[in-house]
């Protein structure tokens, strides 16, 4: 840990106090109750402006038999509450047990609000071709940067997850819990490892669903778990369509046409008549835009796969996805710095030559988000020491390729009693519904209970 950082997180100590005013209920709709707290725009002064946190409340069925209160974050980074509204079936069993508080993270939805005045550019073949199309985009993304912090005011170079950490201890303290329990999923994780490393001995009880690591400073190390991650869900699809009768490619190595097609691709782009005259698919728009993490979509894939060895390629010139909301990007750049072009290809190079088909690919998500972006106030990786924090309860999907089970590993063995629980799924395993898993957190955040060690969960049923 850096000389700063040190600094920044011994800081906490001395901090001013959160508000401890109770909490004023007001009905918001949709089954909801809302609040708001101040807290300072930067934990680490003082004298900052203090900004407002907006709380949701999803209440116990039972509030006479409720057994407390439970913090909950689904990741994102982004808003809360709006997502509260349209998924409020997704809490309906912890809602048993707990009064189930949501919140928007500074910047966002009924917080103090940043509407950055242009759009997050959204590059659609982001494994980018070379350094003319990177700088390009990184031109982009630092105006829109730049514009975003000017609006951002004083919370320009607040926003990451030592901050939010700190804004939910504010939240324990408004709620009159002497402990905080919390769930955390995705990038939820992060803001989890942070409160877990500032106020270890105000955690009752935690569990942390797909693990976004904020451990890990070594990139190439933090890539490499993804890339492997990818390049087995690819190894997964070819051994699916072996033994798929639908799969396109059914008799053939999947992957070693797949191979085929990129090299195709690389030395001419691919004609792609269904997008129009004269559109021509090239190899990294092939990389950016085949899904091999979802069952679901193997069987368009071969199909689409087949189509492009014979010569056309439309079936990758359809762009899915949508961009991450503006203040998103900022807050995971905050937590972890990417470096430039010229570094990012040579560990593309390194990692094609463990993962050659698609993992190397990991390189380049992060790099649509902070290619450009101007510096801000940074809280990046590093190992996590957490003395006097109880057990806590970690789950990793083995198919997830964008928080992988390895992420999980390496928290756990760095959080004292803590317990990793695998399952045969992919990202968000409580929210997606794992019967299993969900068995295992209910009884953890109800009696603490933790898995038995080596315990792991099959398929979704």
């Amino acid at each position: 840990m850096n000389i700063a950082l040190s600094l920044i997180i011994s800081a906490a100590t001395t901090l001013a106090p959160a508000t401890s005013t109770p909490l004023s209920w007001q009905d918001c709709g949709d089954g909801l109750q809302c609040a708001q707290i101040k807290v300072p725009a930067d934990w680490a002064r003082r004298s900052e402006p203090r900004v407002t946190i907006g709380l949701a409340k999803l209440p116990a069925q039972d509030q006479a038999r409720k057994k407390g209160v439970l913090l909950v974050n689904t990741g994102g980074p982004g808003e809360q509450i709006a997502l509260l509204r349209r998924v409020k079936q997704s809490f309906a069993d912890l809602t048993r047990w707990f009064d189930v508080v949501i919140f928007d993270p500074r910047g966002f939805g009924r917080s103090t609000a940043i509407t950055c005045p242009l759009p997050a550019p959204f590059a659609t073949e982001w494994v980018f071709p070379a350094k003319a199309a990177y700088d390009a985009y990184a031109a982009k993304n630092r105006a829109f940067g730049q514009a975003c912090a000017e609006e951002a005011g004083v919370l320009s170079g607040n926003l990451n997850s030592w901050q939010i950490a700190h804004d939910m201890e504010a939240i324990r303290k408004a709620l009159g819990q002497a402990k905080l329990t919390y769930l955390g999923n995705s990038h939820g994780t992060a803001l989890g490892q942070a409160y877990a490393e500032l106020f270890p001995r105000r955690v009752g009880r935690m569990y942390l669903d797909s693990v976004w690591d904020h451990t890990t400073p070594d990139l190439r190390e933090w890539l490499h778990r993804r890339a492997h991650a990818l390049e087995a869900n690819a190894e997964r699809f070819a051994a699916w369509c072996r033994g798929t009768t639908t799969c396109a490619l059914r008799g053939e190595d999947p992957l070693a046409v797949w191979d085929e097609v990129m090299v195709k691709a690389r030395r001419e782009p691919i004609p792609a008549p269904e997008a129009g005259p004269g559109v021509r698919i090239s190899d990294t728009q092939i990389a950016s835009r085949a899904n091999f993490t979802y069952e679901a979509t193997w069987e368009r894939l071969a199909a689409g796969l087949a189509r492009a060895r014979a010569g056309d390629a439309s079936f990758f010139a359809k762009v899915e996805g949508m961009p991450d909301p503006d203040l998103s990007r900022v807050i995971l750049c905050a937590d972890l710095p990417y470096p430039g072009y010229d570094k990012l290809k040579k560990l593309e190079t390194a990692l094609r030559r463990d993962t050659p088909h698609i993992g190397w690919r990991s390189v380049w998500p992060m790099a649509n988000h902070c290619a450009g972006l101007p510096p801000t106030g940074t809280y990046p990786p590093h190992p996590i020491k957490a003395p006097g924090l109880p057990p806590v309860l970690i789950a990793g999907g083995t198919y997830d390729d964008n928080t992988p089970t390895g992420d999980g590993r390496r928290l756990a063995a760095q959080l004292p009693g803590a317990r990793f629980l695998t399952a045969a799924g992919g990202h968000a395993l409580y929210f997606s519904g794992h019967p299993c898993v969900r068995e295992h957190v209910h009884r953890y955040f109800t009696t603490g209970e933790l898995p038995p060690r080596g315990a792991s969960c099959g398929p979704a049923k």
